[in-house]
This record gives structure tokens, sequence and C-alpha cells, in this order.
């Protein structure tokens, strides 16, 4: 193993291990992977990060970069070659849009095909939770440790919004999502092109870990969507080119362009999932008026402690016509800012034609949430700025 081999602590089955590890594969980055059921995870790892959380990446000099995101914007800046941002304004808003799409708004949709069809793939997730957490070579006993994690996970669904009444808005706008991209998937490798970006990294979060590879959605995707089951093959490729789309090139639409084909599968996000972030953004907004004089670093949460997940509380939208109340999501505001970052920076030029692109797909309400305050990172947890 080089000096220079990073280490990523994930599991195969995790949302954000699957698209960091995508991002290292793609990146060319060398690493090995390693489980949380590895001793040296409990022993070193967790008492750093102070948090049980996958993925966290070791650097050879012992540094912990904890959270997907951080871990490829850390990236991103040490190895600027090989680029995985785009470099003009509305591509690189699209990219950023759509890695919080995938990484939080689509989590219910995961955790949904996971947990609701748990009895048609039991077998499959304790072999997979099993070997997150147990070392040991005793096929059984790997198998009991993963049900009595299986058992934490299972009760998030209510939390996520996920409730016998939901369940119908769900899967409808998860299958009309899997028809945009297969669309989208049949002329691009990528979602912005020849290359992949962000938004590719973030999807991959929610569509490889759960989607593409428990059974049940698994099954749905292969036979509604086989050029998104190849999109997940190719992301976890080195190779950029694929022989599919030969006469493609290997980076993005020339001109800051958004192919035709993506417009649909935004207009579906702004639709459908853009509610979420309007009442997350409402009840941030609402919480920093009441507790006014929190200072910089407090950490975004009326939880006591240290949170994987942090909340604001409930928060109440709408799906398909359907009322959801899930636990608020202000890590997905984080990842939201940051596109909404990227258009109040733009010139005029790339403005209009980002104003076109909004009108066209009804991402108007979306863009124009503003949050009282900003939000950033620190000691492993999200906090104000």
């Amino acid at each position: 193993m080089s000096d220079a081999t990073l280490t990523l602590w994930g599991t195969p089955h995790s949302l954000y291990t699957g698209k960091v590890r995508s991002y290292l594969i793609k990146k060319r980055l060398p690493f090995r992977e390693l489980l949380l059921s590895n001793p040296r995870f409990v022993a070193q790892i967790v008492p750093v990060v102070r948090l049980m959380v996958a993925p966290v990446l070791e650097f050879p000099d012992g540094e912990l970069v904890q959270d997907s995101t951080d871990i490829i914007e850390v990236l991103e800046a040490r190895h600027p070659g090989n680029p995985m941002v785009p470099a003009t304004p509305v591509q690189a808003f699209v990219a950023h849009l759509l890695d919080a799409f995938g990484a939080e708004g689509m989590l219910a949709a995961a955790m949904h095909y996971r947990w609701s069809y748990r009895s048609e793939q039991e077998h499959f997730l304790r072999a997979e939770f099993g070997r997150a957490v147990h070392a040991g070579p005793n096929r059984e006993e790997r198998l009991a440790a993963g049900a009595a994690l299986m058992e934490y996970f299972n009760g998030f669904l209510p939390f996520l919004g996920v409730t016998p009444e939901s369940i119908p808005a769900i899967e409808a706008a998860y299958e009309d999502l899997l028809d945009a991209l297969e669309i989208h998937f049949q002329h691009h490798p990528y979602i912005l092109g020849g290359r992949p970006s962000i938004a590719d990294f973030g999807l991959m979060a929610p569509m490889f870990a759960h989607l593409a590879r428990d059974p049940v959605p698994a099954t749905l995707m292969k036979n509604r969507a086989p050029n998104v089951f190849r999109w997940t093959e190719r992301m976890n490729l080195a190779n950029i080119a694929d022989g599919e789309f030969p006469g493609h090139g290997e980076d993005y639409l020339a001109d800051d362009a958004i192919p035709a084909t993506l417009e649909p599968v935004l207009a579906l996000v702004f639709r459908d999932w853009g509610p979420q972030w309007l009442a997350d953004a409402e009840l941030f907004n609402r919480w920093v008026a009441d507790n006014p004089a929190l200072p910089v670093g407090h950490p975004v949460s009326i939880e006591d402690g240290r949170k994987v997940h942090s909340t604001l509380g409930m928060a109440t939208s709408t799906m398909r016509d359907c009322t959801v109340v899930r636990a608020s999501a202000p890590h997905g505001l984080w990842l939201l800012d940051k596109a909404l970052a990227v258009a109040a920076e733009m010139d005029a030029g790339p403005a209009g034609r980002l104003g076109e692109l909004l009108a066209r797909t009804g991402g108007g309400a979306v863009t124009a949430i503003r949050l009282a305050r900003g939000l950033k990172r620190h000691d492993y947890v999200l906090v104000l700025n």
C-alpha cells in the first residue's frame, strides 16, 4: 500500500459511503475501504469524530474528514486536476442542486424501498448490516448482529415522512424520476454530459447503495430504467469515457449548456421535492428568529448532544397532494445553499440563462429561498455560521 493511500471507512450498504467511493474511483485517487466492523474504527476513529457514522476518510497522516460533501470538497481543493465540479456558473448551480437533492431529498425514497419491503429482502439486509458491525467468522452471529442493527434503522421511516398515506406519492414520484433519468442516460453518460460531477455523486448516494443493490428496488430499476442501472455501474468504473458513447467526449457540455433531457428531471425535482426545501427553510428561519442570540458555532439542532442527523422539529409539506410530515433536514439546506450561493454570484448573462431554465422547470420558488443565517460544518457537526 502506498504512503499516499487514503482509507475510506464505510459499508457497502451506506448511501454516503457509495457517494464517496464513486468519487474516489472517478478521481483516480488511491484508497482502500475498511468496514466499521474493523476494531480500529471503534478504537481510533469514533473517539475523534465522537459519532458512530460513515463515511469517514482517513488521510495517511491520520487526519480525519467526515461527511461525504466535506470529503469531496477537501479532496477537490487538494487535487484540482481532473475536476468534478463544473467551472461554469449554470452547470455549477445545477450540479450543487442535484447533489443536495440526491444526498438529502431522496433519503425518504431510499429508506422506504429498503424498509417498507423488508420482508422481501430480509436475508440480504441481515447479511449487509451484519458484515458492517460484526467481524467474526460465525455466520449466525453476523446475521444476528445485522438483525439487531436493522431494528434501529427500520424505526426511521415515520421521521422521514414515510407512512401508509404518503407511500403512493413517494413511489409515483420516484418512478417518474426513474423514467426521466432513463431517457437522459440514453443520450448522455453523466448528468452534465461527458464527465461526472457532484450532481452524479449526490445522486449515487441513494441510487446505488439502496436503490440499485437492495433486491426489491434493484429489480424495479433494472426492469423499468436499465440505462439508470447502467449509469450506477459506470459511476463505479475508473474510466471517464464509456464505449457506449463513442462520440461524446470527456467533458461537460460546451458553453455552460444544460442537456435538454435533464430539464424533465429538474422539473420533477422542483415539483415533487421542492416543497420539502421550502418547509425546511421556513422552519429554520423561524428557529433563527426565535433564537437571535445564538452564537457562531452553535449546533443546528433542537436536541441536546451530537447528532448524526440533526433536526429542528417536524416540517409539513406536500407531495402530489399528499401531506407529508417529516423531521426537518437542515443538512439539506446547507447543501442547497451552495447552489443558491452560485446563483447569487452570477453575472447578468448566466443569470438570465438560469432564469429561463428555472421558468421552464418550475424552480423559481426554491431558488428564491434565503436563509436567515449561514451554515457550516465544524467539529464534524452542522453549526451556525
